[in-house]
């Protein structure tokens, strides 16, 4: 996402939306992170309130007024897809309607890595 996306009359920099999926995502259990990082990366997420630049992590789209996401996560084995993604899809049109005040289409997730316990 480099351009600003425009719906229901308001200008939202792709930066914005992504920190608010963010914000949800990382109260979902399962989810590493939100798009693919390395460890070094995570910690300062961790233990920094600065955001860390996300990339292509949240795609977004509008179609007909509504927002249509995209969603790319980082999540730990053990927790099965289909339940944490649906999870991960309720948690992100919350947060949107919240702060944005928008209808959200669809939350489509890709799973673009997984964290494995040490073993």
């Amino acid at each position: 996402m480099s351009q600003e996306i425009t719906i229901a009359g308001i200008g939202i920099a792709p930066e914005v939306l992504t920190a608010i999926v963010s914000r949800a995502v990382e109260e979902v259990e399962g989810i590493a992170s939100v798009g693919v990082k390395d460890l070094a990366t995570n910690l300062v997420s961790m233990f920094s309130t600065k955001s860390v630049p996300m990339g292509e992590d949240v795609e977004a789209e509008v179609v007909d007024d509504k927002l249509r996401l995209t969603v790319h996560l980082t999540v730990f084995f053990g927790y099965p897809f289909k339940p944490l993604a649906e999870a991960v899809r309720v948690a992100v049109a919350n947060a949107i309607d919240a702060q944005v005040g928008v209808e959200v289409e669809c939350v489509n997730i890709c799973i673009d890595s997984l964290v494995f316990p040490k073993e």
